[in-house]
């Protein structure tokens, strides 16, 4: 009989939308690989639904909270239901960035100058000198980011909304010019790197997932010490948080400063985007791994205590 895979998605964080349609891409290929899928739309009662459907494996799909935070792992551990990406401490260190900045320097991979600020902090004056970046310490899909340029004499006025919904701890970090990177790790092997160009000022929500929003150029155009670190540091960051299944680490990179500190490690992804227009499957595409063999990979990587 053909292994059930409940695919978990949607969810009720700020990147619901974004997960739908991830997770209808891969119950698609699922199905069309032969598997038996239910789609999960996850809810609070998500523990008793998952009890009733008693799937082989849940493959999820979720970002943000409750699904990339360590929240839904602790659920399918109780259960004892194998899933797919990071397990319960891998997850909620990466979604914490202030702790997964001090992990990642711990081993070895820079991180930007910055740290952990309130909001009301953040709001009153300038927490860096500009340019600097503020963004949520727990999210994604850069979602609530902001850039703070040189002729800005205020931090964004935004963050003193009563109705803010990204959390009162923000992560400030100096804001480094050039190129957007990414690479990917796929268990113990680590994939190619993609150079982002972007429509918009910075590689925002809408540059992530509308058409036509972003350009992947794909080997990154960089030269072959840089692009071999980037892999480097991308396996090294995989493996300091304990990541399990696939994850995706995404940097920066100034090429005009000549002393090596123009590359950044911005965040590692334990969650990465399953869309059409997504970086982990054009990355796994290139690796010579189609999207089918990709979530089939995935399904039949699933453990438990991962």
């Amino acid at each position: 009989m053909a292994k059930h895979v409940a695919v978990l998605m949607g969810g009720w964080s700020s990147e619901r939308e974004v997960s739908l349609r991830s997770g209808a891409a891969c119950a698609g290929a699922l199905e069309a690989a032969g598997y038996q899928v239910t789609r999960v739309d996850v809810g609070r009662d998500v523990a008793e639904v998952l009890t009733r459907l008693a799937p082989d494996v849940a493959f999820n799909v979720l970002h943000g909270q409750p699904g990339e935070d360590g929240t839904i792992q602790g659920i399918l551990e109780i259960l004892r239901i194998p899933y797919s990406h990071s397990g319960v401490l891998a997850s909620a260190l990466a979604m914490d960035k202030a702790q997964a900045r001090i992990m990642l320097a711990a081993a070895g991979v820079p991180v930007a100058k910055g740290g952990l600020v309130s909001r009301a902090e953040a709001a009153k004056a300038h927490i860096l000198p500009t340019p600097y970046v503020l963004k949520p310490n727990a999210g994604g899909s850069s979602v609530g980011v902001f850039i703070v340029r040189e002729d800005q004499a205020h931090p964004p006025q935004e963050l003193t909304r009563e109705d803010w919904p990204h959390g009162e701890n923000l992560l400030a970090e100096e804001f480094i010019p050039g190129l957007e990177l990414t690479c990917a790790v796929m268990g113990d092997k680590v994939l190619d790197v993609i150079e982002i160009e972007s429509s918009q000022k910075f590689y925002d929500y809408e540059s992530k997932y509308a058409p036509g929003g972003s350009q992947h150029i794909l080997p990154a155009r960089i030269l072959p010490e840089i692009y071999q670190r980037v892999q480097m540091l991308s396996l090294t960051a995989h493996r300091a948080l304990g990541c399990r299944g696939v994850s995706r680490s995404d940097f920066r990179f100034d090429p005009s400063r000549q002393d090596g500190s123009g590359l950044i490690c911005l965040e590692v992804n334990t969650q990465p985007g399953m869309t059409e227009t997504s970086l982990v499957p054009e990355l796994a595409a290139h690796a010579g791994i189609s999207f089918s063999e990709l979530v089939t990979w995935m399904v039949e990587d699933a453990s438990l205590e991962r």
